[in-house]
């Protein structure tokens, strides 16, 4: 199966987005490059929320980006993640951010594949707050092969 018929297995649905304030997804040379994305889930990770459900979080912005590149690229198919940065709503003694972030890296590569075009770099950080109170927000970098 094609990373987008992959996708769409899971689930995933694709429609057109109505432009907002920002570009969510802004094509530049061979790549695209997403806005952070926003988890509907609101609260802090460690203070609250669990980890189960931060990587759940993560998983719901990762779904995002795809839909937003989908809507700056027309298909997943013939794509590469090159990049994933994941911010997570964290009390001070939250460690985990990077098994939070897991959520989204794992539905990447379920979709592009871990040892092929899914395999990516990444960062998980914990923040203070983040916009909207969001639990966690991801960006990515996506390389157009």
């Amino acid at each position: 199966m094609t990373p987008q018929q992959k996708a769409e297995a899971l689930g995933i649905t694709f429609a057109p987005q109505t432009p907002g304030y920002l570009n969510l997804c802004i094509r530049s040379g061979n790549q695209l490059i997403t806005s952070g994305h926003v988890s509907g889930l609101k609260g802090k990770l460690g203070a609250g929320l669990s980890t189960e459900e931060g990587y759940q979080a993560a998983k719901d912005c990762a779904t995002r980006i795809l839909q937003s590149v989908w809507n700056a690229h027309g298909t997943l198919d013939g794509l590469r993640v090159l990049k994933v940065l994941g911010c997570v709503n964290s009390a001070p003694e939250f460690i985990e951010q990077h098994l939070v972030i897991n959520g989204a890296s794992d539905l990447l590569h379920e979709i592009f594949g871990k040892q092929g075009d899914g395999f990516h770099a990444r960062s998980a950080l914990g923040f203070a707050s983040l916009p909207t109170g969001a639990a966690v927000e991801v960006e990515a970098i996506f390389e157009i092969k």
